[in-house]
């Protein structure tokens, strides 16, 4: 009987690197929400990539934290477990951007993990020949890496060299998901998150941080092929409400209105979104509710 090898594999990097991208591109669907806002990711996703005689499971994991509450205090917890129980690490550059402090940096902790490490430089799709070659020389310069790669999450681009060598480097092991399973998130996470996505890129610059999205109620209604979502969008203070809801209620209706299209997507049924905005102040330090939320 053929070997079978699997096993986990966790991204890192700064925001806005391209990890989420990534992982939704090796799968050919979305399980991780994208954003260019620090703290986009808050949760491990795990996305699920089955190939001959392997399975490899990309963690897409929060970015570094400074810890300044509890949400942050769990996200940098979560980080740290995950790098401790990992078979290898991939650090993913931005390298349409300076590759500089926060990538050595992170680059200093993966110097200490005792898992293989790879480093891939993104957005090669952005970058002419020439400073490919400086951003990869950059990138070789900031430790010992296995190997370094030059790729694009958005088109694709050298991503199957680095899948081959990250599931060469798996060892032997089962099938951690069944045929058919592309993440480990239940669709009411995933709902959730979708919407928080939406109300990422509609809102201004105080909010993103500050809100978190909890659905209520998720079930398939009898008879109609609908399935029925309720969920809450958290701000932390009076003053965001308005932000979230906009003019006359206009920007939680374009929020629901592009949540419910992803969300579709993902269910391959329709879906009717209702939407309440509530005030939660200090959710970000308050435990039951971060344990509601999955944090």
């Amino acid at each position: 009987m053929a070997e079978f090898h699997s096993g986990f594999v966790a991204l890192v990097g700064r925001p806005n690197v391209g990890k989420s991208t990534l992982v939704n591109r090796v799968l050919g669907q979305k399980v991780s929400i994208t954003s260019s806002r620090p703290q986009t990711t808050r949760h491990r996703i795990a996305g699920v990539h089955n190939g001959p005689g392997f399975q490899l499971v990309l963690l897409d994991i929060p970015g570094f934290q400074k810890p300044r509450d509890t949400l942050t205090q769990r996200m940098q917890s979560l980080v740290d477990e995950t790098l401790r129980d990992v078979d290898a690490v991939l650090f993913l550059l931005n390298g349409a951007e300076t590759i500089g402090r926060g990538d050595r940096f992170i680059a200093e902790v993966l110097g200490r993990v005792k898992t293989p490490v790879l480093a891939a430089v993104n957005k090669a799709d952005l970058l002419s020949p020439e400073r490919a070659a400086v951003q990869l020389q950059t990138a070789r310069a900031l430790g010992e890496f296995r190997s370094v790669h030059l790729v694009s999450a958005l088109d694709g681009a050298g991503l199957d060299g680095l899948v081959a060598e990250l599931a060469a480097l798996l060892p032997e092991g089962p099938e951690y998901f069944p045929a058919g399973v592309i993440t480990d998130q239940p669709e009411e996470l995933l709902a959730a998150e979708f919407i928080r996505e939406k109300v990422i890129a509609l809102t201004a610059e105080e909010v993103p941080h500050a809100v978190a999205v909890e659905v209520l109620e998720f079930g398939a209604r009898p008879g109609r092929g609908l399935v029925d979502i309720r969920a809450a969008i958290y701000v932390e203070r009076e003053s965001q409400k308005p932000i979230v809801l906009g003019e006359a209620g206009a920007r939680i209706k374009r929020i629901g209105v592009e949540a419910r299209r992803e969300i579709e997507r993902l269910l391959g049924t329709q879906v009717f979104l209702e939407l309440v905005v509530k005030v939660r102040r200090r959710w970000r330090d308050n435990p039951g509710l971060l344990d509601n939320l999955g944090l």
